[in-house]
């Protein structure tokens, strides 16, 4: 877990491509840890990553990132809204 003031190191992917390769052709992870200074894990979730690149969208389950909606997403939502504030309406009347 990630404590407060942790700095995070950002690697390119060129970067990531060759840590991959280098730990494919056997070198140990305890290099990495060593003189790299990146935990094993890290280098496995790269592999990973890499070798299935349809299940890592960078997405979580079900979710769709605000940029990547539209104006017709919008407008649905609102129209589902206005649906939802009638239904409640008609709830509070018949009380």
């Amino acid at each position: 877990m990630a404590k407060k003031g942790q700095k995070f190191s950002n690697y390119t992917q060129t970067e990531k491509n060759k840590y991959i390769e280098m730990y494919q052709n056997g070198t140990p992870s305890s290099y990495f840890e060593r003189e790299l200074g990146i935990p094993a894990n890290t280098i496995r979730m790269w592999q990973y990553k890499a070798n299935h690149p349809e299940l890592c969208t960078g997405k979580k389950r079900g979710q769709r990132k605000e940029k990547d909606l539209t104006k017709e997403d919008y407008k649905q939502r609102y129209e589902i809204l206005k649906k939802y504030r009638a239904f409640l309406k008609e709830q509070r009347e018949k009380r």
